[in-house]
């Protein structure tokens, strides 16, 4: 609504709000390709748990009622499987809503954000959103900097976000590390280890970090079946912290926050220890081909801890990373491109179906094949 000087009188938001640029999704269509395969996501296309794809089925019965809004029933079989107090348990709707609690909960203004500079996007977005400066930190070795982390901490920092292994490089901290970098954190800062990959990780020396939130009052850990578990749609996450932070964030929490469906198909996810385990070999064999594959062609891949690999392309064209999107693209396979996140030489590219991986290997190897006469427009941007 306007006056008639033409100013804006109508309701107006708060200015950091008008600086934000929303998170963009990985893409899932694209005009003129009929079914794109998406390999933007890091969706598991081993699939849900048939045990919890009958738990959802069966929740259609009760549509009609609320669900549990303790989430007690997810609480407590969460606690069984990874034998952890359920009243030290918060579910959400995917581990980004207990993320952006956090946020809410102990950010604001005059207060800042730690976070690494190639991380979760929801990280910086969700800071500036409540008014909070959001600190990014170069990565050392595609992970988490740790001596450049704690060099960042103020007086005014009061979160720092880990994601560990990282969101987009695939790269993963060992747990010594962690603790030392908890051990350099003073008291009133909160550490959040976003483990939101940790079911896709084969390395020995990783922990996700329950063992320090049991010890330490400045910890909360947060997990998601969205990943190797393959509930993305139903939108379920859980953390595990100190009994203090998880009252606050239930205090402020939205009511209902985990869909009726999802929780007892979240239960029967995670009772099928079996279904995991299966997923996760298929994952790091696949993870493994794809990086032995890709890295035969000449590429930089990343080494992933993750179901995902991040793929560096030659800075000359025509063989760039946007070049390679847009030739992708057109035939009809969605990468991830990140040039937002300074990440514009990189694809990040999700584990496929055993044809998937094959045909878009197949792809990359012809597009770094083609003669330099044959690309004229090739850059056309696809982002």
């Amino acid at each position: 609504m306007s006056d008639r000087t033409g100013e804006n009188t109508g309701p107006q938001p708060h200015e950091h709000i008008m600086d934000l640029a929303p998170y963009v999704p990985g893409r899932a269509k694209v005009d003129g390709v009929a079914n794109p395969v998406k390999l933007s996501s890091n969706e598991s296309v081993f699939g849900p748990s048939p045990k919890a794809l009958d738990a959802y089925a069966r929740a259609g019965e009760n549509l009609i009622r609320y669900p549990d809004a303790a989430s007690t029933d997810l609480r407590a079989a969460i606690g069984e499987i990874h034998g952890l107090d359920p009243d030290r348990i918060i579910c959400g709707a995917g581990s980004d809503d207990l993320l952006t609690l956090l946020i809410h909960a102990y950010a604001g203004p005059g207060l800042e954000v730690i976070h690494s500079r190639y991380g979760f996007m929801v990280y910086p977005i969700q800071s500036k959103a409540v008014g909070a400066t959001a600190v990014a930190v170069p990565n050392k070795d595609w992970a988490a900097d740790l001596d450049g982390i704690l060099a960042a901490v103020t007086p005014n920092t009061r979160l720092v976000f880990v994601d560990n292994p990282n969101n987009p490089t695939g790269a993963y901290l060992p747990w010594d590390e962690v603790e030392r970098l908890h051990a350099g954190l003073p008291a009133h800062v909160l550490l959040v280890l976003d483990a939101a990959y940790a079911e896709c990780v084969t390395a020995d020396d990783y922990r996700a970090g329950e063992s320090l939130v049991e010890k330490a009052d400045n910890v909360i850990m947060t997990r998601t079946f969205s990943k190797m578990y393959g509930l993305a749609g139903l939108r379920v996450g859980w953390g595990y912290g100190p009994a203090d932070v998880i009252d606050i964030l239930n205090r402020i929490r939205m009511p209902f926050n985990v869909c009726l469906p999802g929780q007892p198909a979240a239960i029967a996810a995670v009772r099928d220890q079996a279904h995991l385990e299966a997923g996760r070999a298929f994952n790091a064999e696949w993870r493994d081909w794809l990086t032995a594959s890709l890295t035969a062609l000449g590429l930089d891949v990343v080494p992933s801890q993750t179901n995902f690999v991040l793929v560096g392309f030659p800075k000359d064209k025509p063989y760039t990373a946007e070049e390679a999107n847009a030739y992708l693209t057109r035939h009809g396979y969605l990468l991830r491109w990140l040039p937002a996140q300074g990440l514009g030489d990189h694809l990040r590219l999700s584990i496929g179906t055993p044809d998937q991986n094959r045909a878009v290997v197949d792809l990359i190897a012809s597009f770094m094949s083609v003669e330099r006469s044959g690309v004229e427009g090739l850059a056309e941007s696809t982002a």
